[in-house]
């Protein structure tokens, strides 16, 4: 059922840029640039990718979150919560 799940329509654009900016340092390293040139695109993708996440997150608070917080059940807020702390640990 994926119709319970927020909308990431906007994000899809950003991936598809992003997959561009891959194919475009692919060719950079084939083509052997200078490498602070390569590794200064790498960082540009690093960061397009931190926006996605950070668009996916906020739907998940607007969208799951709300959900579980307006379901008024305990352990659902329980559980969106200690997926949040999760994840937090995940990012660096």
């Amino acid at each position: 059922m994926t119709d319970i799940y927020p909308d990431h329509a906007a994000q899809l654009t950003r991936l598809t840029r992003i997959e561009g900016q891959v194919r475009g340092i692919r060719k950079m390293v084939e083509e052997r640039r200078y490498c602070i040139d390569i590794a200064t695109q790498i960082k540009a993708v690093k960061a397009a990718l931190t926006k996605v996440e950070l668009g996916v997150l906020e739907k998940h608070i607007h969208h799951c979150v709300k959900d579980a917080v307006a379901s008024g059940k305990p352990a659902e807020i329980d559980s969106k919560i200690e997926e949040i702390v999760r994840l937090m640990g995940r990012i660096s």
